[in-house]
C-alpha cells in the first residue's frame, strides 16, 4: 500500500495540472472570448470562472471546521455575468485557487479520515477532496471546449494533438520503463 501522504501530493499535482489547462486556455483566446456565450443558456468562460471561484472559496475556507456551503455564498449569482474584465476574471480565478491550495497544503495524513460537512452532509476529507477533483476538471473541460470553439483552427492542443497519437506513443514506448509516479510524468510531459 502506498504512503497516505502520496495521496495529498498527487491530488495537489492534479489540481495544479487542471489550473494550468485553464490558464493555457485564457492565454490562447482574445480577451473578449472570456465573455462569449454560445447562446443564452450557455455559460461564458467568465461565468464558469465565477462559479469555480465561488465554489472554491466556499468549500476550502475553514475547510476542517465549517460547512463547505458557507452562508455568505450566493451560488446563483455565480451564474450571472458579474465579471466584466479580464483582470476581474483572472483575479477571481486566482483567489479560488489560492484558497484551495492553502487548505490542501495545511492538511496532514491524519486529517484524511476526518468528517467534514457540505450542505450538512458528512463525508471524509478524502471524499470531499475527490468530490472537488471531479467537479473542477468538469468545468475546466468546459473552459477548454469554449476556448476551442472561439479559436477554431487556430487552437493549439493542450494534450496530444489530433492525429499524433501514434507518434506520441512510439516516443513513450521507445523510452525505458521508469517508476516515476503517473502525476509527475504526466505533468512534466504536458508542459
Amino acid at each position: 500500500m502506498s504512503d497516505p501522504s502520496d495521496y495529498l501530493t498527487s491530488t495537489r499535482k492534479l489540481f495544479e495540472y487542471y489550473k494550468e489547462l485553464g490558464e493555457k486556455t485564457f492565454n490562447q483566446i482574445p480577451d473578449e472570448g472570456l465573455f462569449w456565450q454560445y447562446n443564452e443558456q450557455s455559460n461564458s468562460i467568465a461565468i464558469v470562472v465565477s462559479h469555480l471561484s465561488g465554489n472554491m472559496l466556499s468549500r476550502w475556507t475553514d475547510f476542517l471546521t465549517t460547512d463547505g456551503e458557507k452562508e455568505w455564498r450566493n451560488r446563483d449569482a455565480e451564474f450571472e455575468p458579474v465579471l466584466k474584465t479580464k483582470e476581474e476574471v483572472i483575479d477571481a480565478w486566482q483567489r479560488g485557487w489560492v484558497c484551495l491550495f492553502a487548505a490542501l497544503d495545511s492538511l496532514t495524513t491524519d486529517d484524511l479520515g476526518k468528517t467534514i460537512y457540505i450542505r450538512n452532509m458528512g463525508q471524509t476529507v478524502t471524499d470531499a477532496i475527490n468530490r472537488q477533483l471531479a467537479h473542477y476538471p468538469y468545468h475546466i473541460g468546459q473552459i477548454v471546449f469554449i476556448g476551442k470553439m472561439i479559436n477554431g483552427e487556430n487552437w493549439k492542443s493542450l494534450s496530444i494533438p489530433k492525429g499524433n497519437s501514434k507518434s506520441y506513443n512510439a516516443e513513450k514506448f521507445a523510452q525505458p520503463k521508469h517508476n516515476e509516479h503517473f502525476t509527475d510524468d504526466y505533468l512534466k510531459n504536458k508542459k
